[in-house]
């Protein structure tokens, strides 16, 4: 009806043959956007508007000439013709692009198979080799014993750490994850989220930068602390056992800088491009990961309004999350 009235309006700079087009062309546009029935409908109620409006004489349904009664005629049929068309091709674009969407879901499925096939088969294995060992040997010292209660609570965690990233990653990508504020120890949980590290892989040693009088902080613990263990536990991973590895933690006015670096060989060129992207994992087929730990980071720091960095280069790595935060002041009741 707009675009009727505008061309009406402009009639007298146009002739009704142009009027003509200008309504075949929207009614196109309208099978772009609407189902089937009211492009029919549009289709009609055009040529209809057509006819009354434009076609001579004016303000009525009667045709003078054959030459516009077959013009009416052949306008009704594009019509129809062209916003059915349109309708239909808009149609198999959807159908195409959910058959990616399923062929893409089934990528995905058989990633995930692919990727923590070995990254859970490992730890169960440690599990109930460990397990048979302990019942049916009964000569085993009480240090044998101890050293494999220990890789059962190893084991035990991994396993336990690649299903809180399944379960992390559900969460993001169903859209509808939300932070849960509440004050935060950040000096408290780096040293425990240190020693997790530590105790998973012995070999390793972080170094500490934190100021121990940091105050609290308004944060989702839950994420932060996700955030921090895959970056950490990511470096133990994908280091030589005679790397560094350091955490800083700095607060800067209402925002809380975390800075994780290592010394090791760095990401190249296409890592660093798709570090955080899903699966993502190192060229270097010695180490283990499911791909997910950088994901995670990304994602929940997102959540949390921050953002991460990488700087990588030949002598290590550095990544930097800056998270706003609220800081406790002693008069606050509430975060």
């Amino acid at each position: 009806m707009v675009v009727a009235a505008v061309c009406y309006t402009l009639s007298g700079l146009m002739g009704y043959r142009v009027a003509a087009f200008i309504l075949l062309i929207t009614v196109s546009l309208l099978a772009i956007t609407f189902d089937i029935l009211p492009v029919l409908v549009s289709a009609a109620l055009s040529a209809l508007l057509w006819d009354f409006f434009f076609i001579p004489p004016r303000y009525t349904i009667h045709v003078d000439t054959t030459e516009d009664t077959i013009l009416l005629i052949m306008y009704f049929i594009i019509a129809i013709i062209s916003g059915v068309l349109t309708y239909k091709i808009r149609q198999v674009e959807k159908i195409t692009r959910l058959k990616e969407e399923r062929a893409n879901s089934v990528k995905l499925y058989n990633t995930i198979l692919n990727s923590l096939s070995h990254e859970l088969r490992t730890p169960i294995a440690a599990i109930i080799a460990a397990t048979d060992n302990l019942q049916t040997n009964p000569n085993l010292t009480n240090i044998h014993r101890d050293q494999l209660v220990t890789e059962i609570s190893k084991a035990s965690l991994r396993l336990n750490q690649q299903v809180e990233n399944l379960l992390n990653i559900s969460r993001l990508e169903s859209g509808h994850i939300k932070p849960k504020n509440d004050w935060t120890d950040v000096v408290e949980l780096v040293y425990d989220l240190v020693k997790r590290v530590e105790e998973n892989n012995p070999a390793r040693k972080i170094a500490i930068s934190i100021n121990q009088n940091l105050p609290l902080c308004a944060i989702d613990k839950g994420m932060l602390d996700q955030i921090i263990y895959n970056l950490l536990n990511n470096a133990a991973i994908h280091t030589a056992p005679d790397s560094t590895i350091a955490i800083s933690i700095t607060q800067l006015v209402d925002l809380l800088q975390i800075d994780i670096e290592d010394n090791g060989a760095g990401f190249d060129n296409v890592d660093s491009r798709e570090v955080f992207h899903k699966f993502s994992r190192t060229k270097n087929p010695s180490t283990s990961g499911s791909g997910l730990g950088l994901t995670i980071v990304k994602g929940f720091t997102e959540a949390l309004g921050g953002t991460v960095e990488l700087e990588s280069s030949k002598r290590g790595s550095k990544f930097t999350v800056t998270i706003p935060v609220k800081i406790y002041q002693h008069e606050t009741q509430a975060p």
